[in-house]
């Protein structure tokens, strides 16, 4: 890690045409808990929460059930005691499609199967058989023509990375990396995903201070304390998207791409023993609420702007029977008689807070006429303390421009004072900003772009106008 001082951070913002649906939020249900709910229950929760999108341990058949008409997304999973068995017999794991997914598609929406979980730092001598096991299940997939609906992949730690940080320099232990190898020729030829169970409650508490709590709680930074990658020099606001950069270029570095990460665990422990001092319910509020705020931005990350990783909130319940410290069985939002640990929204808080009337169509941008030493400034405090949604495109990325501080910090501004005026953020900064009804999505309507009502709407929210276009990536500026 190394601290810096801001500077004059600048982006400009790269959508992908063909790609608006955007990222999710679901949540895991585990089954290591002395009374799990009824099955009925746990999906009128799911429906009362509206979650979408949910994440089985197991396959349980109970929920499997009553998850069907629904249309909630589910994730099932071949826990780690039945991988021997699926990954060495072709027809076992035939058999385990026929009655975990087959039987129960297409009135239940069974999307994903995660194939063990964790499995090379938990279980390594299994490794051998991880990769058979995801073939095997594939071609029974195909078999039952579920191969389209149906996507397999495997859940690892981020104890695969051998260095998380800085991300740029990232690899996965090279203790792997012929299974590995192995691995991510899979997702790559099926149209999978790079499952990752990212836990930056792990990381903090393993780095003892070298990481400041505000960084893994997506909270602003000192601007003394600002971090970034000395070898990109792409500044991180959070531990999150580190860790995904990081997973990122470990995969890049075994000569794959393309391939996108699905986090299929990632939350805060709100209760722990006496030396857990991190685990409260206050942390876990802001680290969840926090994560399901950046996630459903669609932002990416500062080494990956198009790649939104989608995420599963680790957990629904407290799991009472895990082993391991007081803060291991303190995941939950929820204790397993479903009363409330704390109350969380799985909407997008940025986008529920209803904005004035008044202020519809209207745009804060930076004065064209102020000294751009003042306008630098100013775009450091929004990009930094502000919580300006600044980490899309930073130096290195496609749209970079570093000779337009006035579009930039527009962007920065105007991002900044629509997130926050309902709370009483203002269109100041020190007299470089002002307010306009200039309408920047009027020149991509103008050229009959096939833009949704969402990324419109997006557009809008950014106040950003199409500067081109090339192939199925739109470059835009202010």
């Amino acid at each position: 890690m190394l601290p810096k001082r801001p500077h004059g951070v600048v982006m400009l913002l790269m959508l992908m045409v063909f790609d608006v649906s955007g990222a999710f939020v679901g949540i895991t249900i585990g089954n290591e808990m002395s009374n799990l709910p009824s099955a009925t229950d746990i999906v009128a929760i799911l429906k009362e929460k509206k979650i979408q999108h949910v994440r089985l341990i197991d396959s349980n058949h109970q929920m499997l059930t009553a998850l069907a008409n629904t249309g909630i997304e589910v994730m099932v999973g071949v826990p780690n005691d039945q991988l021997l068995c699926v990954g060495q017999s072709r027809s076992t794991a035939a058999d385990w499609i026929n009655k975990n997914v087959a039987a129960y598609v297409p009135a239940t929406n069974i999307t994903y199967i995660a194939v063990g979980d964790e499995v090379l730092t938990n279980i390594p001598n299994a490794a051998l058989v991880l990769v058979p096991a995801l073939q095997f299940l594939q071609s029974a997939l195909l078999a039952a023509n579920l191969n389209t609906q149906v996507k397999i992949s495997s859940p690892h730690s981020m104890d695969m990375i051998s260095k998380a940080f800085p991300p740029s320099i990232a690899t996965f232990n090279s203790t792997w990396n012929t299974v590995m190898s192995q691995y991510l020729r899979f997702p790559k030829d099926t149209g999978s995903s790079f499952m990752l169970n990212a836990q930056p409650y792990y990381g903090y508490v393993g780095g003892q201070g070298v990481f400041p709590l505000e960084y893994a709680l997506f909270r602003s930074l000192n601007p003394n304390s600002q971090i970034s990658d000395p070898n990109t020099n792409l500044f991180y606001t959070n531990m999150f998207d580190a860790i995904i950069d990081a997973t990122y270029n470990s995969i890049q570095a075994m000569n794959f791409t393309e391939i996108p990460v699905l986090v299929t665990a990632s939350g805060w422990p709100w209760r722990g023993g006496p030396n857990e001092k991190a685990a409260t319910v206050d942390n876990a509020l802001a680290y969840n609420t926090n994560l399901i705020r950046h996630v459903l931005n669609n932002s990416g990350t500062p080494s990956q702007p198009m790649n939104q990783s989608s995420t599963y909130i680790f957990e629904l319940f407290n799991e009472d029977l895990r082993s391991g410290p007081e803060s291991e069985k303190s995941w939950g939002i929820m204790f397993p008689n479903t009363t409330t640990v704390y109350s969380l929204s799985f909407e997008d808080v940025a986008t529920t807070i209803p904005e004035s009337p008044a202020l519809r169509g209207m745009f804060c941008v930076a004065n064209s006429s102020a000294p751009h030493s003042a306008l630098k400034h100013s775009l450091d405090w929004a990009c930094g303390p502000g919580s300006a949604n600044c980490s899309a495109i930073q130096p290195g990325q496609p749209c970079y421009e570093s000779d337009n501080i006035v579009a930039v910090a527009s962007y920065a501004f105007n991002d900044y004072y629509h997130r926050t005026q309902a709370s009483g953020g203002t269109c100041s900064f020190n007299g470089t900003a002002m307010m306009t009804s200039t309408d920047p999505i009027l020149l991509a309507n103008k050229l009959q772009l096939p833009f949704t009502s969402a990324l419109k709407r997006r557009l809008r929210r950014t106040n950003l106008a199409l500067k081109c276009l090339k192939g199925s990536r739109s470059l835009c500026k202010i």
